[in-house]
C-alpha cells in the first residue's frame, strides 16, 4: 500500500494545435469566375484539471506524465469550419494542489468535487480565404495555418483533506492511537519512520458523520528545511481543523516531552507560521509506561499555558473514549463555523453541470515585427527572430498571396534599413526562409559612386 501512495509528480499538459484555414473558390458551371469559398480550421482542444473523490492518490500520473488535447480539424470548401477538438479532462484527487513548474505560480486549488480549472487552451483554428475577401482583393489567394496550442509543465501535490492531523515526533505512538480510534490498518513497529506515507482513518461520530484523521509521519526537528521525511508530509497538515499533538511520557529512553513539543512547533511555524491560529490538544500517551509524577509535572506545564490535555494509552485504551469526545465535539464545533461562513459568502454552491469552453490562443496579424539580423560567415547574413518564425508558420505561404502579405510585414518592419545597419553591402548574400538572396540597395549604390567620385576628385 505505501507504494500506491503518490502525493507529488510532475505532467506536461499541451492544448490541441487549431486546425488550418485553405485557399479555395467556387467552381460552378453557371458561375464560371465565383469567389472565395475555403473555410476556417476547427479550434484546438482544451486541457482541464478536475477533482474527483474517486482518487485519493496521483499513482496513475507515475505511468503517464504527458497529456496532449486533439487538434482542431482543417477548413473546407463551401466555408465550411473544420470541427474543433475535444478537449481532454483529467481527473485528480480531491485536495490537489496544482503549480507551474517554471513560473512556481500557484494555478489552482482543487478542493470541491467536481471544481475545474483549464491549465493549457488549445490554439485558434486558421482563417480561411474567404476571411480576406474585400471590395479591392476580390480573389485572395491566402490563408493561416491554425495556431499551436499552450504547453505548460505543471507540479500536482497532494494535500490530506483531513479533519484531524496526529503530529509528533516518530515513534511517539501516532500509527497506534488511530488504529485504535479509528478503521484504520496502519503499518505499526517500534522504530523510527515505521510509518512512510500519511495513514488515514475515519472516527464515526454518533451523528453518523466520518471525521478524518491523519497520521503525519516523519517529522524531526530540521524538517521544513528537508531532514527527515518531514519536509514531503508538512503540506499535510495546512488543511485540519485540529491538531492532536502526541508526547511520549514513558521511563524508557524518555527524552524531555516538553522539549519534543517545543522542536516540532518551531518546524510548523518555520514551515508555515499560520498554522499557530490551529486549535491544538496535547495528547500524553504511553501511560502505562510511565509513573504518576511525570504525568502530573507535564500535565501541569500544558494546562498553565492554556492548552487542552488528555493522558492516555494507545496500546491499553486508557483516556481513549474522553479524548474521542473531545475530539468529536471540536470538529463538528468547527465545521458548524464553516459552513455558517459558506452559507453567508455564497447563497448557492451547485456543482457546473459542464465545463464551459474557454477562448483559445489567438493573436492578430501585427503590421510590422521585430527582426534578428544573424551574420553566418563573411558576405553572409540571415533574417529571423522569435516573431519572424511564428509569422511564417502562421501564413501559409504555399499560397501566393500570403508570402505577398509576409513580405510586406517584413518590409514594414523595415528590413532593409536593418541590413545595412549590420553592415550588409550590396551583392552581400541574405538568407530568408532558408532561400538566399543577393542584397542590392540603390542608395547604397549612389554612396558608393559618390565616394568614387570624391575619391577622383582627391587624386586630381
Amino acid at each position: 500500500m505505501e507504494q500506491n501512495f503518490v502525493d507529488r509528480v510532475k505532467i506536461t499538459v499541451r492544448g490541441g494545435k487549431g486546425g488550418d484555414g485553405i485557399v479555395s473558390f467556387r467552381r460552378e458551371r453557371c458561375i464560371p469566375f465565383g469567389g472565395p469559398n475555403g473555410g476556417n480550421g476547427g479550434n484546438g482542444g482544451n486541457v482541464f484539471l478536475m477533482a474527483t473523490p474517486a482518487l485519493h492518490t496521483l499513482l496513475p500520473f507515475k505511468f503517464q506524465q504527458h497529456f496532449f488535447a486533439p487538434s482542431g480539424e482543417n477548413g473546407r470548401s463551401s466555408d465550411q469550419t473544420g470541427a474543433s477538438g475535444k478537449d481532454t479532462v483529467i481527473e485528480v484527487p480531491l485536495g490537489t494542489v496544482v503549480f507551474d513548474c517554471e513560473t512556481e505560480e500557484l494555478i489552482a486549488d482543487l478542493t470541491v468535487k467536481g471544481q475545474y480549472v483549464c491549465v493549457a487552451r488549445g490554439g485558434r483554428g486558421g482563417r480561411g480565404n474567404t476571411v480576406f475577401k474585400s471590395s479591392t482583393f476580390q480573389a485572395p489567394e491566402i490563408a493561416e495555418k491554425g495556431f499551436s496550442g499552450e504547453e505548460r509543465k505543471l507540479l500536482l501535490e497532494i494535500k490530506l483533506l483531513a479533519d484531524v492531523g496526529l503530529i509528533g515526533f516518530p515513534n511517539v505512538g501516532k500509527s497506534t492511537l488511530i488504529t485504535k480510534i479509528s478503521n484504520s490498518r496502519a503499518k505499526i513497529g517500534d522504530f523510527p519512520f515505521t510509518t512512510l506515507i500519511p495513514n488515514l482513518g475515519v472516527l464515526k461520530s454518533p451523528s453518523g458523520d466520518g471525521i478524518i484523521i491523519a497520521d503525519i509521519p516523519g517529522l524531526i526537528e530540521g524538517a521544513h528545511e528537508g531532514a527527515g521525511l518531514g519536509y514531503y508530509f508538512l503540506r499535510h497538515v495546512e488543511r485540519t481543523s485540529l491538531f492532536l499533538h502526541l508526547l511520549d511520557v514513558s521511563l524508557k529512553e524518555r527524552d524531555d516531552p516538553i522539549a519534543d513539543y517545543e522542536t516540532i512547533w518551531k518546524e510548523l511555524i518555520a514551515y508555515n507560521p499560520l498554522l499557530k491560529e490551529k486549535t491544538e490538544i496535547v495528547v500524553l500517551n504511553k501511560i502505562d509506561l510511565s509513573i504518576p509524577e511525570i504525568i502530573d509535572e507535564v500535565k501541569a506545564h500544558f494546562q498553565r499555558l492554556g492548552k487542552p490535555v488528555f493522558a492516555i494509552s494507545a496500546v491499553t485504551g486508557d483516556g481513549i473514549e474522553l479524548l474521542t469526545k473531545e475530539v468529536m465535539r471540536r470538529v463538528q464545533a468547527f465545521k458548524t463555523v464553516s459552513r455558517a461562513e459558506k452559507d453567508a459568502a455564497s447563497f448557492s454552491e451547485s456543482e457546473p453541470e459542464k465545463i464551459p469552453k474557454v477562448a483559445p490562443l489567438w493573436q492578430n496579424i501585427p503590421e510590422k515585427i521585430p527582426l534578428e539580423i544573424t551574420k553566418q560567415a563573411p558576405h553572409v547574413f540571415s533574417v529571423g527572430g522569435k516573431s519572424f518564425e511564428e509569422l511564417a508558420a502562421r501564413l501559409n505561404l504555399k499560397y501566393p498571396d500570403s508570402f505577398r502579405k509576409f513580405m510586406e510585414i517584413v518590409e514594414n518592419s523595415r528590413l532593409n534599413a536593418l541590413l545595412i545597419k549590420h553592415g550588409v553591402k550590396n551583392g552581400d548574400t541574405v538568407v530568408l526562409l532558408d532561400q538566399e538572396y543577393s542584397f542590392f540597395d540603390y542608395s547604397l549604390y549612389e554612396e558608393e559612386e559618390n565616394e568614387e567620385g570624391n575619391d577622383q576628385v582627391t587624386d586630381e
